[in-house]
């Protein structure tokens, strides 16, 4: 797979997919946007995790505005739902994804790192949702995701006001579950990746597509399909094997190191 603006390499079971448009700090064309889809559409099944980084010095910066149509109300909803489709193949995929976040992860952005299931941040970062100001609202996702990740309280005050949060608040209200030294975020992500690449692979499915379900279901409907998930990922012969290697003193036992 070759695209003009994204690099694709495979690091064992680990994809790295970095968006390669740094003298436009990664801004989003439809051409990357779609290039994303198509990935993580064909991810070749030895990949058990990804890493999503962005070249140069900014993570991603948006939504290429030199890019920007007029386009009437139907125009303008087909192109939002195909940035729909395109990042469901990042958090519904086949495989955890992990945004390596540093310098700008700004309205588009923010709406790809919200997509992925662990954002590692190092202390370049900056959060914003510029949207307001320039007279139009987020189309990527951006209204389900962010306040799933920081409130609906914290992204209208974004948006209302132009607020940028720096990496340190940015970690506390919740952008980001890991926080570097500037420079380290790849190589933490690429870590992570590595540690999650050696969970039982349905064990990993079922926290990508059933926890959001399970989170956001009634709690009689949500105890009732985290049993059924619970039967279905215990009768692998994979985790059989797990358990039994932990109960015979084979694997590791949980330690705070």
């Amino acid at each position: 797979m070759t695209y003009p603006d994204l690099q694709i390499e495979l690091k064992d079971d680990i994809a790295v997919v970095r968006l390669m448009r740094a003298s436009k700090r990664n801004a989003l064309s439809d051409g990357l946007i779609l290039a994303l889809r198509d990935v993580f559409e064909k991810l070749p099944s030895s990949v058990r995790a990804a890493v999503i980084d962005g070249d140069g010095p900014h993570f991603c910066a948006g939504l290429d505005l030199s890019e920007l149509q007029e386009r009437d109300a139907a125009q303008g909803m087909h192109h939002s739902r195909m940035w729909h489709a395109a990042l469901d193949h990042i958090q519904h995929g086949p495989v955890p994804v992990i945004a390596a976040l540093h310098g700008a992860v700004v309205g588009g952005g923010l709406e790809l790192a919200s997509a992925c299931h662990i954002r590692v941040a190092d202390s370049s970062t900056f959060y914003a949702l510029p949207e307001g100001s320039r007279g139009i609202f987020v189309g990527g996702g951006g209204s389900v995701r962010i306040p799933k990740l920081i409130g609906v309280a914290r992204m209208t005050d974004m948006m209302l006001t132009g607020r940028v949060y720096a990496a340190d608040e940015g970690e506390r209200a919740g952008f980001a579950q890991y926080l570097v030294p500037e420079g380290t975020a790849f190589d933490k992500a690429m870590e992570l990746a590595r540690r999650v690449a050696q969970n039982a692979p349905l064990t990993n499915y079922a926290l990508m597509h059933a926890l959001p379900r399970i989170a956001e279901q009634p709690a009689d409907h949500g105890f009732f399909t985290e049993s059924l998930i619970c039967a279905i990922a215990q009768a692998a012969p994979e985790a059989k094997t797990r358990l039994r290697d932990f109960l015979e003193g084979r694997a590791a036992k949980v330690s705070k190191e």
